[in-house]
């Protein structure tokens, strides 16, 4: 079996949808498809989520699923799909109504979820108005993660058995099945994601899991190209990539794929694919095991960076106590940090996170540390890097902070 995998951009619309049904329709073979939510409502409902303690919240999420009924109605899919929506737009208001009783982060998870609920169920239901044997998969079902939410870990055994008996329960009837993004759930039934952008991760674990021929990730590029085209527009598609190269590049940040996907289809030498939904004609990326490429320097811009110094009040040297304490602070808030520098008097930090866990942090950390901060920058990777390219990226720019490790260079700009 193959596994495709369908963003949100890919079903924005209800052309776009018709579009990814005719994808689908050209593969013979038993598919397994993973969807996202539709275009920006992931966006949306972190907005409903924002406004959750107000009036305005519930009339903001029947406003967001009146939307998905419209696009389901322009799709003549209502009759297979309007029970669900329904029902999901029902759940919503209970989950908002409830705000008050519930951890923030469970919350949010209970709430974004409903998102590529509403989507897999108007793509299955496009599907079957089009006469494809298709069947909806609740992904809650088969991903069993702990209970960190927003960011749950996956728990390999009991998911991967998992996935293959709701599979083989229904490969026989059904060519293609179609499945969440993004979600699991937890083993008392409560629902959790995966992080942001979840979604690849998704379509590589149920790779992992039935063994699949090939895993194809369909984005709005022809594939993984040397640089973000809309800053770059001279960027260049590659044609092939190894599972090192590009765990190394989402790594440091490339968006063209989540950072997990890669290492659970590497170790089964499942090839992925990048391809474009806009030109599905077109060779795209595989990405698979080869050796001994040669790339070209390949740029991953990552904005809204903090940079931070942290300086001890008690005036000793900063030493492992101190790096210690941070460390334990900077995992508690999910706070990533993507460089660091450590002096005799001071440890420096390139971080992303969400402005309120920064400010959390910086409160906790107010008592040990004097601590100077800078924001609104740019950390820019190059892998791959020459003189040329470093200095065409930093001409009208000021270098706040550098670091060169063999073929990768790494700076952070203002």
């Amino acid at each position: 079996m193959k596994v495709y995998k369908f963003g949100g951009a890919s079903v924005a619309h209800a052309d776009n949808i018709l579009n990814v049904c005719n994808i689908i329709a050209l593969e013979k073979e038993p598919l397994i498809v993973v969807i996202s939510a539709l275009g920006k409502t992931t966006n949306a409902i972190e907005k409903i989520i924002h406004e959750a303690d107000t009036d305005k919240a519930v009339k903001m999420w029947d406003e967001l699923c009146d939307e998905h009924k419209t696009i389901a109605k322009k799709l003549n899919a209502e009759e297979h799909s309007i029970v669900y929506l329904d029902e999901y737009q029902s759940e919503g208001r209970e989950i908002i109504y409830d705000y008050s009783r519930r951890n923030s982060d469970e919350f949010y998870d209970q709430l974004i979820s409903k998102g590529e609920l509403m989507s897999t169920t108007i793509v299955v239901a496009t599907l079957i108005e089009r006469g494809l044997s298709s069947k909806w998969l609740d992904a809650r079902k088969m991903f069993r993660s702990d209970e960190r939410f927003r960011s749950a870990n996956i728990q390999w055994r009991e998911t991967e058995a998992s996935v293959q008996d709701m599979i083989n329960d229904h490969v026989q009837r059904y060519n293609v099945m179609v499945t969440q993004g993004f979600i699991a759930s937890t083993r008392d039934g409560r629902t959790t994601t995966l992080g942001r952008e979840g979604s690849d991760y998704s379509a590589a674990i149920i790779s992992y899991c039935i063994n699949a021929e090939s895993m194809t990730v369909w984005k709005d590029v022809d594939g993984v190209l040397t640089g973000d085209p809309r800053i770059f527009p001279n960027a260049t598609l590659i044609s092939q990539l190894s599972y090192e190269e590009a765990i190394e590049m989402t790594y440091y940040g490339a968006q063209v794929i989540h950072p997990k996907t890669i290492q659970p289809i590497q170790r089964k030498e499942i090839p992925l694919n990048v391809k474009s939904f806009i030109h599905p004609d077109r060779n795209g990326t595989i990405i698979n095991a080869a050796g001994g490429l040669l790339y070209p320097p390949m740029i991953v811009v990552s904005n809204n960076q903090y940079l931070l110094e942290f300086s001890s009040k008690d005036f000793s040297f900063i030493a492992e106590r101190h790096l210690s304490m941070l460390f334990r602070k900077f995992n508690h808030y999910r706070i990533r940090v993507n460089m660091m520098r450590n002096s005799a008097i001071s440890f420096i930090v390139c971080v992303s996170a969400e402005k309120e866990r920064l400010e959390l942090l910086k409160e906790e950390m107010a008592y040990d540390f004097e601590i100077e901060e800078t924001t609104n920058l740019q950390l820019v990777t190059v892998r791959h890097y020459n003189q040329s390219t470093i200095d065409f990226l930093t001409k009208g720019k000021t270098v706040l902070f550098e670091e060169t490790h063999d073929i990768t260079y790494q700076m952070v700009l203002k």
